[in-house]
Protein backbone atom coordinates (compact mmCIF):
# COMPACT_ATOMS: atom_id res chain seq x y z
CA UNK A 1 0.00 0.00 0.00
CA UNK A 2 1.43 3.36 -1.04
CA UNK A 3 1.15 6.29 1.30
CA UNK A 4 -0.06 9.76 0.45
CA UNK A 5 2.56 11.52 2.58
CA UNK A 6 4.69 12.49 -0.42
CA UNK A 7 2.85 13.07 -3.70
CA UNK A 8 5.35 15.45 -5.31
CA UNK A 9 9.07 15.35 -4.53
CA UNK A 10 11.62 17.85 -5.80
CA UNK A 11 15.13 16.53 -6.32
CA UNK A 12 17.53 19.44 -6.80
CA UNK A 13 20.79 18.72 -8.59
CA UNK A 14 23.83 20.60 -9.78
CA UNK A 15 25.00 17.63 -11.83
CA UNK A 16 27.92 16.88 -9.50
CA UNK A 17 28.85 13.55 -7.95
CA UNK A 18 27.87 15.03 -4.56
CA UNK A 19 24.20 14.82 -5.52
CA UNK A 20 24.26 11.14 -6.53
CA UNK A 21 23.27 9.84 -3.07
CA UNK A 22 20.51 12.46 -2.76
CA UNK A 23 19.08 11.33 -6.11
CA UNK A 24 19.03 7.71 -4.89
CA UNK A 25 17.23 8.71 -1.67
CA UNK A 26 14.69 10.86 -3.52
CA UNK A 27 13.90 8.16 -6.09
CA UNK A 28 13.55 5.51 -3.36
CA UNK A 29 11.15 7.69 -1.33
CA UNK A 30 9.13 8.38 -4.49
CA UNK A 31 9.00 4.67 -5.30
CA UNK A 32 7.77 3.79 -1.81
CA UNK A 33 5.18 6.57 -1.69
CA UNK A 34 4.07 6.59 -5.34
CA UNK A 35 5.18 10.21 -5.71
CA UNK A 36 6.03 12.12 -8.86
CA UNK A 37 9.58 13.50 -8.92
CA UNK A 38 10.52 16.89 -10.27
CA UNK A 39 14.21 16.86 -11.23
CA UNK A 40 15.36 20.48 -10.95
CA UNK A 41 18.57 22.10 -12.15
CA UNK A 42 19.10 25.85 -11.83
CA UNK A 43 21.43 27.59 -14.26
CA UNK A 44 23.14 30.03 -11.91
CA UNK A 45 23.02 32.93 -14.35
CA UNK A 46 23.15 35.96 -12.02
CA UNK A 47 26.51 35.18 -10.45
CA UNK A 48 28.14 33.22 -13.26
CA UNK A 49 27.41 35.29 -16.34
CA UNK A 50 28.32 38.86 -15.62
CA UNK A 51 27.07 41.69 -17.82
CA UNK A 52 30.71 42.36 -18.77
CA UNK A 53 31.05 39.00 -20.54
CA UNK A 54 29.20 40.05 -23.67
CA UNK A 55 31.50 38.27 -26.15
CA UNK A 56 31.03 34.73 -24.85
CA UNK A 57 27.90 35.09 -22.72
CA UNK A 58 25.57 33.22 -25.08
CA UNK A 59 28.03 30.34 -25.57
CA UNK A 60 28.64 30.00 -21.83
CA UNK A 61 24.90 30.06 -21.15
CA UNK A 62 24.26 27.34 -23.76
CA UNK A 63 26.94 25.12 -22.18
CA UNK A 64 25.50 25.64 -18.69
CA UNK A 65 21.95 25.00 -19.92
CA UNK A 66 23.10 21.82 -21.68
CA UNK A 67 24.78 20.63 -18.48
CA UNK A 68 21.50 21.19 -16.65
CA UNK A 69 19.50 19.27 -19.24
CA UNK A 70 21.93 16.34 -18.97
CA UNK A 71 21.71 16.38 -15.16
CA UNK A 72 17.90 16.21 -15.05
CA UNK A 73 17.82 13.67 -17.87
CA UNK A 74 20.06 11.41 -15.78
CA UNK A 75 17.56 11.62 -12.89
CA UNK A 76 14.72 10.81 -15.30
CA UNK A 77 16.53 7.66 -16.47
CA UNK A 78 17.17 6.54 -12.88
CA UNK A 79 13.51 7.18 -12.02
CA UNK A 80 12.19 5.32 -15.04
CA UNK A 81 14.36 2.31 -14.15
CA UNK A 82 12.63 2.31 -10.73
CA UNK A 83 9.12 2.86 -12.10
CA UNK A 84 8.97 6.49 -10.87
CA UNK A 85 7.54 9.32 -12.96
CA UNK A 86 10.11 12.11 -13.31
CA UNK A 87 9.46 15.54 -14.79
CA UNK A 88 12.51 17.51 -15.91
CA UNK A 89 12.81 21.20 -14.99
CA UNK A 90 15.67 23.58 -15.85
CA UNK A 91 15.39 27.15 -14.56
CA UNK A 92 17.58 30.27 -14.59
CA UNK A 93 18.41 32.31 -11.49
CA UNK A 94 19.88 31.97 -8.03
CA UNK A 95 19.74 28.25 -7.13
CA UNK A 96 18.46 28.55 -3.57
CA UNK A 97 15.76 31.08 -4.50
CA UNK A 98 14.58 29.08 -7.51
CA UNK A 99 14.42 25.82 -5.52
CA UNK A 100 12.39 27.45 -2.73
CA UNK A 101 10.06 29.24 -5.16
CA UNK A 102 9.50 26.16 -7.33
CA UNK A 103 8.64 24.06 -4.27
CA UNK A 104 6.22 26.67 -2.93
CA UNK A 105 4.50 27.28 -6.28
CA UNK A 106 4.13 23.62 -7.32
CA UNK A 107 2.73 21.95 -4.19
CA UNK A 108 5.97 20.07 -3.52
CA UNK A 109 5.77 17.90 -0.38
CA UNK A 110 9.51 17.26 0.06
CA UNK A 111 12.75 18.73 -1.28
CA UNK A 112 15.65 16.28 -1.52
CA UNK A 113 19.10 17.63 -2.24
CA UNK A 114 22.73 16.93 -1.68
CA UNK A 115 25.24 19.33 -0.32
CA UNK A 116 25.58 20.74 -3.81
CA UNK A 117 29.21 20.81 -4.78
CA UNK A 118 30.36 23.72 -2.61
CA UNK A 119 33.08 22.75 -0.17
CA UNK A 120 35.92 24.23 1.81
CA UNK A 121 36.56 27.96 1.76
CA UNK A 122 33.85 28.68 -0.83
CA UNK A 123 31.19 27.13 1.39
CA UNK A 124 32.52 28.94 4.45
CA UNK A 125 32.43 32.32 2.71
CA UNK A 126 29.10 32.17 0.89
CA UNK A 127 27.18 29.39 2.61
CA UNK A 128 25.87 26.35 0.80
CA UNK A 129 22.80 26.25 -1.41
CA UNK A 130 21.45 23.46 0.80
CA UNK A 131 21.77 25.61 3.92
CA UNK A 132 19.96 28.51 2.25
CA UNK A 133 17.15 26.20 1.13
CA UNK A 134 16.81 24.66 4.61
CA UNK A 135 16.61 28.14 6.17
CA UNK A 136 14.22 29.59 3.60
CA UNK A 137 11.87 26.76 2.65
CA UNK A 138 8.42 26.21 4.13
CA UNK A 139 8.53 22.73 2.56
CA UNK A 140 10.42 19.96 4.43
CA UNK A 141 13.99 19.52 3.15
CA UNK A 142 16.08 16.35 3.25
CA UNK A 143 19.78 17.08 2.82
CA UNK A 144 21.93 14.07 1.93
CA UNK A 145 25.65 14.41 2.43
CA UNK A 146 28.06 13.22 -0.23
CA UNK A 147 30.58 10.61 0.88
CA UNK A 148 33.54 13.01 0.72
CA UNK A 149 31.87 15.40 3.16
CA UNK A 150 33.31 13.60 6.18
CA UNK A 151 36.50 15.60 5.67
CA UNK A 152 36.68 18.68 7.83
CA UNK A 153 37.84 22.11 6.77
CA UNK A 154 40.20 24.06 9.04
Amino acid sequence: MKRELHRDILIATDGSENTRRAISYGIEIAKLSGATVYALYVVNTPSTISENWTACKETIYKIMRSDGEKAVSKIKKIGEASGVEVREVVLDGYPSNEIIDFAANNNIDLIVMGTLGETGLERFLIGSVAEKVVRGSKVPVMVVRGKSESETFC
